[in-house]
């Protein structure tokens, strides 16, 4: 079997017997998550402030102060946008070997079914 594609406008492809592949729960939101992080304000059209306002931070310094303030961002943006989650933490730490980098740490539960999941997303502050 091979791998489901993703068709435009982000609809599954029908498989080789017709079904379509549609995504479960946690996938979708996994993925919904990576969307709100990854979106700069003023990306999308017709929803000027969605997005995750990470590119804020961009050439910062590695310090307290601006992973709290990343914490934050992506606190606040995902309880906004995101609504199909509980969050529980988001933490974000240094990358050892790496003063360019932090690691963002969420951790979840699908607010429909109490399912926990957890993320790990790694940011680049320079750019």
């Amino acid at each position: 079997m091979t791998s489901a594609l993703i068709g435009w406008p982000l609809l599954p492809l029908p498989g080789d017997d017709g079904g379509l592949a549609w995504p479960d729960l946690a996938r979708s939101v996994r993925d919904g998550l990576r969307l709100i992080l990854s979106t700069r304000p003023g990306e999308q059209l017709m929803r000027p402030e969605f997005g995750g306002g990470l590119d804020r931070l961009l050439h910062q310094p590695n310090t307290i102060a601006t992973r709290r303030e990343m914490r934050d961002l992506v606190r606040d943006s995902l309880a906004r946008w995101e609504r199909r989650i509980l969050l529980d933490a988001v933490e974000v730490w240094e990358v050892p070997g790496e003063p360019g980098q932090v690691r963002v740490e969420i951790a979840y539960r699908l607010a429909r079914t109490g399912e926990p999941g957890a993320m790990n997303v790694t940011v680049d502050l320079e750019g």
